[in-house]
């Protein structure tokens, strides 16, 4: 016995490409009329029970149409976005807030080691770093050499390693430094 739903799945194969091409001018997307169409035979295949069409065809693009009419609310609902060809594959390189948590605890470290250094060598340090000065610019504004400022610079760096670094960070899980600053010998 023939049923009302081998009858439709007849019409779909029979009428398939024409039932894309309509959603693909519906909806503007050919992709997206593939996956409508898709989901229509879905839904034909689905039915169960008895009952007659009298226009199977209809019956399909029918159904088809409420599903892209259904993916349209959708769409204006903000509930589903298709982007447009020049948008597809951008990812969201957006922080989580994990991420943004974990930033300002470690940018909180940097500045509680930066508090720590000399005045003279916190200074240059934030001319270099901060201001983006070259040496030779801060050795003429602290009236200074610019080896004197490479020296400086460099016991700022070394303090930073020490207590940013991962051994740092490992002494501080381990009950270390608050600064993740390394132990004096006793």
């Amino acid at each position: 016995m023939i049923t009302i739903r081998d009858i439709l799945l007849a019409a779909f194969s029979e009428h398939q490409d024409s039932l894309k091409r309509f959603l693909a001018r519906r909806l503007g997307n050919v992709t997206l009329a593939e996956d409508l169409a898709q989901e229509t035979w879905l839904r034909v295949a689905k039915i169960d029970g008895a009952g007659d069409v009298d226009n199977p065809r209809a019956y399909l693009f029918r159904i088809a149409a409420n599903l892209a009419l259904d993916h349209q609310r959708h769409v204006n609902r903000g509930v589903e976005v298709e982007a447009g060809p020049d948008l597809q594959g951008i990812a969201d390189h957006s922080p989580t807030p994990e991420n943004i948590a974990l930033h300002r605890s470690e940018f909180s470290r940097l500045l509680r080691v930066v508090e720590g250094l000399t005045p003279r060598c916190r200074e240059v340090f934030i001319l270099a770093k901060f201001e983006e000065r070259t040496y030779a610019e801060i050795a003429e504004t602290l009236g200074i050499s610019r080896n004197t400022v490479i020296t400086h610079m460099v016991a700022a760096l070394s303090a930073i390693e020490r207590a940013m670094g991962p051994e740092a960070e490992a002494e501080k899980n381990a009950g270390g430094s608050s600064l993740g600053l390394p132990r004096r010998p006793s």
